[in-house]
């Protein structure tokens, strides 16, 4: 506590110390009969060795930067893909470089150059059409290059995966990531949100789980059961916003599970297959290096973004629209490990929007295994199926 009032304390003096002195100075100026806008030639002449100095600094203290925490800080890629978008960011760090340096050294060169000389007038220049169509052409012509580029690298990572990708999907909610393996199959089940109950997170689409979710509606806690007996009962006491909101919610409910019963209606058992055999995994993504996964991902609640910072993979997880993505990995986390001398290093799925209160802990660990070692553990989820984890009775 000393302490921090002793600081408190030199902070007050400081200020009151270089405020006298500012006064000391305007009245030395009055006294000396000096304008204060006046700069003497020896200030100007200071001030100009010293952008000089400055901008030598800068640039030795930016190359050091540079050489210390390398070229970009991003470590390198771990996909078959990001070797190529690691070229077109490097191409558009050179350029974005060149301009600075271009650009830095011109501005503090002229402020040398051109400081005020006695007798000297400005001249005073207006405009160019030539400088005007040479300064909007040439980035013109640049940042051409770089989105065709750009787009071809996009369109090559975001097109139709090969027959034999691995699908699998990220599903994404307020704190956390689950992944679902496609299976024996290699094909995703289907889902719907209406699904949603407490044994099927994902609203995965079976006979199952739609008989489930009709259940609950009608007969679970505030189920449409459970409200009728609240709204007809004469000895329950409620205001009548309470019984508005819940005249409000039984709509709402009735509306569901009439839906409900029509996909009932339209389903095909045979579907069922699809979903059972999903693997759902929590806490850590288990990848196969060299092969090649289709990434689909939702989201329950917010806008979320699934980013592989050494994978160079990120993609908006959206309510209610599905998105894509492929990738290779093309490293495994032990060789990483080996080849940057960092045994603790894990890749990671970290999530890249602002999601809520407790987005900075929305992270799930990655462990890309060799092929012998993936199709190891891939026995080991045999019996942790989507069927024999949330409905072992289902037939």
């Amino acid at each position: 506590m000393e302490s921090k009032l002793l600081i408190i304390a030199v902070i007050i003096l400081g200020v009151i110390a270089v405020t006298r002195l500012m006064k000391v100075y305007d009245l030395s100026s009055k006294l000396g009969n000096k304008n204060e806008a006046e700069i003497s030639e020896r200030h100007n002449r200071l001030n100009a060795n010293l952008l000089l100095l400055f901008c030598a600094s800068l640039f030795i203290g930016f190359l050091w930067l540079i050489v210390h925490f390398g070229w970009s800080g991003r470590g390198p890629a771990a996909s078959a893909h990001g070797h190529g978008l690691d070229v077109l960011y490097n191409v558009n760090f050179a350029i974005v470089l060149f301009v600075f340096f271009l650009t830095h050294i011109f501005l503090f060169y002229f402020a040398f150059k051109y400081v005020r000389k006695p007798g000297v007038k400005a001249y005073y220049f207006t405009h160019s059409n030539k400088l005007e169509v040479i300064w909007t052409a040439v980035p013109a012509v640049v940042l051409f290059i770089i989105i065709i580029f750009g787009l071809r690298s996009w369109n090559t990572i975001t097109d139709d995966a090969a027959p034999e990708a691995i699908r699998l999907e990220l599903f994404s909610k307020q704190f956390d990531w689950t992944a679902r393996y496609s299976g024996t199959d290699n094909r995703l089940g289907k889902f719907d949100y209406k699904l949603t109950t407490d044994n099927n997170e994902l609203a995965l689409l079976t006979t199952n789980t739609i008989d489930s979710a009709i259940q609950n509606m009608d007969y679970g806690i505030n189920g449409i059961h459970d409200l009728e007996a609240k709204l007809n009962n004469p000895e329950l006491v409620v205001s009548a916003k309470e019984r508005s909101d819940m005249m409000t919610t039984l709509d709402r409910k009735g509306r569901l599970i009439r839906l409900l019963h029509q996909m009932k209606g339209r389903h095909d058992s045979k579907n069922d297959a699809y979903a059972w055999d999903d693997i759902i995994q929590k806490d850590t993504l288990y990848l196969c290096k060299g092969t090649p996964y289709e990434l689909s991902f939702r989201s329950k609640d917010v806008i979320h973004s699934a980013y592989f910072p050494e994978f160079r993979v990120q993609m908006n997880t959206v309510p209610g629209f599905p998105t894509r993505f492929k990738f290779t990995p093309d490293i495994t986390t032990k060789e990483y490990q080996d080849a940057n001398k960092d045994s603790d290093f894990n890749f990671a799925l970290l999530c890249n929007k602002i999601c809520g209160g407790s987005h900075y802990k929305m992270k799930m660990a990655v462990v890309v295994l060799s092929p012998v070692e993936y199709k190891a553990w891939m026995k080991t989820k045999s019996l942790a199926t989507f069927k024999d984890k949330y409905f072992a009775k289902a037939e």
